[in-house]
């Protein structure tokens, strides 16, 4: 079983993953989702995020962007983190069980939330 967590603004990907609503978590075997759920984001804290979805068993993350802070402490935890993704939560994670969904490696430096968002 492969957990993966999509950071969301309800079923579409979010463009920045400390800031999502929420996240959408599935359980993919053999190639196909057999659950889907969706979680509020417990909040944005330095830390929290990568270490909270560890604990739940997550080992693929999809985002639009993240801050290296976070993709730092995903890589130490051996999570395998997607960035640059866009639209519905769902397809992502089809396309990236497919092997068509691809990082683009985009790391958050300067957007909306400049200066509050430290080091994700």
């Amino acid at each position: 079983m492969l957990k993966i967590a999509v950071a969301s603004e309800e079923k579409m990907v979010a463009g920045h993953f400390g800031h999502c609503s929420n996240f959408n978590i599935f359980d993919v075997e053999d190639g196909k989702i057999m659950k889907e759920e969706s979680i509020a984001n417990p909040g944005h804290k330095p830390g929290f995020l990568p270490n909270f979805l560890n604990d739940m068993g997550v080992k693929v993350v999809i985002s639009g962007g993240m801050g290296g802070g976070a993709i730092e402490i995903f890589n130490e935890k051996n999570i395998e983190v997607i960035t640059g993704a866009t639209g519905e939560a769902k397809a992502a994670v089809e396309a990236y069980v497919a092997g068509n969904l691809k990082s683009t490696g985009s790391v958050c430096n300067k957007h909306e939330h400049h200066g509050e968002c430290g080091n994700h």
